[in-house]
């Protein structure tokens, strides 16, 4: 069965965050399924199946939010109401005012709908200096229910560790447990490295660049190494915390590469690169590891409890102390001194990663959205009030934007 898929975004166009790539691989897949996709987002695009909403602007703190590759909408609620009425199912991306909106009108129309949780609360904490504080991280999982997801029967979750997070903080719904998936341009190929970088210790890191993903710490094992005088930096992204990385990286005798590149172009790094490092203190799924990997790169993944990306090592020796950055100096120096021992673990690696192809993840999604289809025709919404019927002080305020 072909569906008509609206999928809500408040992130989607620019690759310079997991979230927006992720939703763009969603969309290509689920129209090679033959599904006819419509997105709606604040993406400006001409060509037919994309709905561009006003972006919202914020005075003092637009230019910030904007480098995080974050834009979010005031929703048109004419045209939003006209996509999901000729919608067969509805997936909304994050729990923001866009994805709010058409969650009610989904609600009223009676029209299935599904949800993703790609938001971490700590995404949020980390600019405001209180990625640790717990009170805090637990306020936003609760406000999160609250406004959005106590009324969401299915959810995306793109790996176990945040299914578990939530689950822990009280979620009940259906939570499906699936990896954002690798496209097969990230596998192992003969890369050719820059003439500038020969001679070098490349070690990479693809990540944007704000405060929880923890650059920093890398700069800092890559000064306290062995090996200091010949490791080159490639942090592969884009954030507000550019012009920071560049002062740190100074001391560097190699200064980091701070660049964000194609698919292709990253494909190339990853495959003439000697390690990667994913530093980050707080993560979903970090499909970046995943692509590193899939190509037998060694990873060294910081083991806080945050992140689920710890789940991806292999040995003890892919795992480094969260925020430790002489523990991360010395991981780094066990795989340089031993390239045998890396270059039979990549190969693991690479066989290890065949099971986040993602072709098998989308079949997951897109029976995802069959069973959002099936259950709400099951009669799921049936006697739910829409807004316009119900009493005042059950018109859900907290889901209008």
């Amino acid at each position: 069965m072909n569906m008509r898929i609206s999928l809500i975004a408040d992130v989607f166009g620019e690759h310079n965050n997991g979230t927006s790539i992720t939703a763009s691989r969603l969309v290509e897949n689920m129209k090679a399924r033959g599904h006819h996709v419509t997105v709606v987002s604040p993406y400006q695009c001409d060509e037919p199946g994309y709905v561009s909403m006003p972006r919202r602007r914020f005075p003092i703190f637009n230019d910030y939010i904007e480098r995080n590759g974050v834009s979010f909408c005031a929703p048109d609620e004419t045209r939003l109401r006209a996509v999901i009425a000729d919608s067969d199912v509805v997936h909304l991306l994050l729990p923001f005012g866009l994805s709010r909106a058409g969650l009610r009108i989904a609600r009223e129309l009676r029209v299935p709908y599904t949800s993703a949780f790609h938001c971490q609360p700590e995404n949020i904490t980390s600019h405001l200096f209180l990625l640790h504080a717990k009170l805090p991280n637990d306020l936003c999982y609760k406000m999160f229910w609250d406004r959005f997801y106590k009324h969401v029967h299915f959810v995306h979750c793109p790996s176990e560790f945040i299914a578990r997070q939530l689950r822990e903080h009280g979620y009940e719904n259906d939570l499906r447990v699936i990896s954002n998936g690798v496209v097969p341009t990230f596998h192992r190929r003969p890369a050719e490295r820059p003439e500038a970088l020969r001679g070098r210790i490349c070690i990479l890191f693809t990540a944007r660049y704000v405060m929880e993903k923890r650059h920093d710490l890398l700069i800092e094992a890559a000064n306290r190494s062995r090996y200091r005088d010949r490791i080159q930096l490639i942090f592969a992204g884009n954030g507000p915390r550019r012009n920071q990385l560049i002062e740190a990286g100074a001391k560097l005798p190699h200064p980091p590469i701070l660049r964000l590149f194609s698919e292709e172009e990253l494909c190339d790094v990853i495959n003439y690169s000697d390690l990667y490092v994913h530093a980050s203190d707080a993560e979903i799924e970090a499909i970046s590891c995943i692509e590193a990997f899939s190509c037998g790169l060694v990873p060294v993944i910081s083991d806080s409890d945050r992140s689920a990306t710890n789940q991806f090592a292999l040995t003890e020796h892919n795992l480094f102390r969260c925020g430790d950055a002489q523990s991360l100096a010395d991981q780094i120096d066990y795989w340089i001194a031993r390239p045998q021992e890396k270059a039979a673990l990549g190969e693991r690696y690479v066989e290890y990663g065949r099971q986040f192809a993602i072709d098998a993840c989308a079949d997951k999604m897109e029976q995802m959205f069959f069973d959002a289809v099936q259950y709400y025709r099951g009669g799921a919404l049936q006697g739910a009030p829409t807004a316009a019927q119900a009493p005042a002080d059950e018109k859900e305020p907290a889901l209008r934007d």
